[in-house]
């Protein structure tokens, strides 16, 4: 879970390049196990545009996932819930 400095920072930065409502590129990188491929996945609508990209060796995988969202806050706490899955990192 990220702290509330964390989401108060990410917030503001959002605010300062995007108008919202805006497409935005979530972007996490991961071992490429499904199960924790799936949770990733599950925070998205299935509609969603996901560019998935493997490492040289295939030992992480690299998700990008855009989606029209309306505002900072929704960004925020999409990230927040993608933190609390083990072994993604969030970028």
């Amino acid at each position: 879970m990220l702290s509330k400095e964390a989401k108060d920072r990410l917030k503001e930065r959002l605010d300062e390049v995007h108008d919202w409502p805006a497409v935005y590129m979530f972007k996490f990188i991961l071992e490429p196990e499904k199960e924790r491929l799936d949770s990733v996945l599950a925070l998205f609508p299935p509609e969603s545009e996901v560019l998935r990209k493997y490492s040289e060796g295939g030992k992480y995988l690299s998700i990008t996932v855009k989606e029209v969202m309306m505002t900072s806050d929704e960004v925020v706490k999409r990230y927040d819930k993608a933190s609390e899955i083990q072994g993604v990192i969030v970028l």
